[in-house]
């Protein structure tokens, strides 16, 4: 991840208006509009964690079944979080990064 440190001038009247917000467009969004961003960016997020799911699995070589039983979860789990039906939390995620980051201790540890 890539930082980057700004300095804003605010005396300086060429400066670019870096971290403001426009009043009246925020003014005007309804709850039904914010709603709808809130929908939006759930439905990201699924996709985001089904994308991971898969590439775990696909990296580690594994059918969706052989998945399953190598981490001991329902063939059900790791097709609803592949399809973004459901997204994998706690110690589920933390799993699958573990996996993702280091797979070789990973499955030596769970069989």
């Amino acid at each position: 991840m890539k930082t980057v440190r700004m300095k804003i001038e605010l005396n300086n009247p060429n400066a670019k208006s870096v971290g403001r917000i426009d009043s009246e467009r925020v003014d005007a969004t309804t709850e039904v509009v914010i709603a709808q961003h809130q929908a939006e960016d759930d439905a990201n997020a699924m996709l985001d964690a089904a994308k991971f799911a898969r590439r775990v699995r696909r990296r580690l070589g594994f059918s969706q079944v052989e998945f399953a039983e190598r981490i001991d979860v329902s063939l059900d789990t790791i097709r609803n979080w592949e399809q973004g039906k459901r997204s994998p939390t706690g110690a589920a995620k933390a799993l699958l990064k573990v996996l993702d980051k280091a797979p070789e201790a990973a499955l030596a540890a769970l069989h």
